[in-house]
């Protein structure tokens, strides 16, 4: 099961109690980057070349865990940059799970390993490892070579002391669907505790022929659709119906806000129009409705899980049909 009961029951009354108080808008995951430093340079991560200027690197403890209350998301994700060569994570993490929030802390795994001491195990806490194919693939897109065999080597080392382990796997033009269902059944074997995958966004700071449309993304995405039922996903079974071309889902952009050194990204996690000093300026100031396919040329072919994993999630607590698949998946 990718997620904990604890976290997903959390989850559950945390967006029954906002809609019982009539709230449209709200948010499901605090996107949280403590740094914005990283030790890779991927082929197709448009954050670090994005804010490569900016003038603050990193936020305090303390922003980090005044973000968390602002936003009193119910799951922070810890992202970045490599959240791992902030000076203080641990702390940063054991203050978020002082308040009984999920975290999943995203990594790239080269430093996980001799990190694991500055946690501790906890139905709260996932690790979640970027892993975009088997070691050639991987490498030549990370531009490290042997970096496939460290992550794997991280992730096996902290399944072995009792972390959450997860996997998020960006889809790209050059992406071998094969390769993709080869890598998630070697990993189901460790058993890690749920892939994520999600086609990549096209930032417009990478300079490369990387992302895919919309069409070709659903073509990609088949072949690994088939193999739900053997590998344990991370993603709801309505986002990977939405991959798939099945089901259609209208992206939720407010659904997960984003806190780094720059301020409250505006509008997504994706998007950097503007940045905002407070969670509320970004939820009340936001013109919400000219985001999304059909409005802004650059969401035209976003299916990324940012927006459209939560819209499935909203979707299947509207309907009770949904909501009983959502929880079928979610504990059995």
């Amino acid at each position: 099961m990718a997620f904990s009961r604890q976290l997903l029951w959390s989850l559950a009354k945390y967006a029954v109690k906002n809609y019982h108080q009539g709230q449209s808008r709200f948010p499901f995951v605090l996107m949280l980057e403590p740094t914005l430093s990283c030790n890779l340079a991927c082929a197709g991560c448009g954050r670090i070349r994005e804010l490569k200027d900016s003038p603050r690197a990193s936020l305090t403890v303390e922003e980090c865990l005044s973000a968390v209350a602002e936003a009193n998301a119910p799951i922070v994700s810890v992202t970045g940059g490599e959240p791992l060569l902030h000076p203080e994570i641990g702390s940063i993490v054991e203050g978020i799970l002082a308040t009984k929030r999920g975290i999943t802390l995203c990594t790239n795994g080269l430093l996980l390993e001799e990190s694991l001491h500055k946690f501790h195990p906890s139905p709260y806490l996932s690790f979640v490892v970027h892993l975009d194919g088997l070691a050639e693939t991987h490498d030549r897109l990370t531009g490290r070579k042997g970096m496939f065999d460290t992550a794997i080597a991280a992730i096996r080392a902290a399944k072995n002391r009792g972390f959450r382990v997860m996997v998020n796997t960006t889809l790209y033009k050059t992406t071998d669907s094969a390769e993709i269902v080869q890598l998630l059944e070697l990993l189901a074997t460790i058993p890690i505790d749920g892939s994520m995958i999600a086609p990549a966004f096209g930032f417009e700071a990478v300079d490369a022929d990387l992302f895919l449309t919309r069409a070709e993304a659903i073509a990609a995405f088949e072949p690994i659709y088939e193999i739900r039922h053997r590998v344990p996903f991370g993603n709801t079974p309505l986002y990977l119906e939405f991959l798939a071309g099945k089901r259609e889902l209208a992206c939720l952009p407010w659904s997960t806000p984003t806190r780094n050194p720059r301020g409250w990204r505006q509008p997504c996690y994706l998007l950097g129009d503007n940045y905002v000093p407070s969670f509320k300026m970004l939820m009340e100031e936001t013109n919400w409705d000219a985001y999304g396919p059909g409005k802004d040329p650059r969401c035209a072919n976003c299916m990324v899980h940012s927006g459209h994993d939560a819209a499935a999630m909203n979707e299947a607590l509207s309907s009770l049909p949904n909501l009983w698949r959502v929880l079928k998946w979610a504990f059995f």
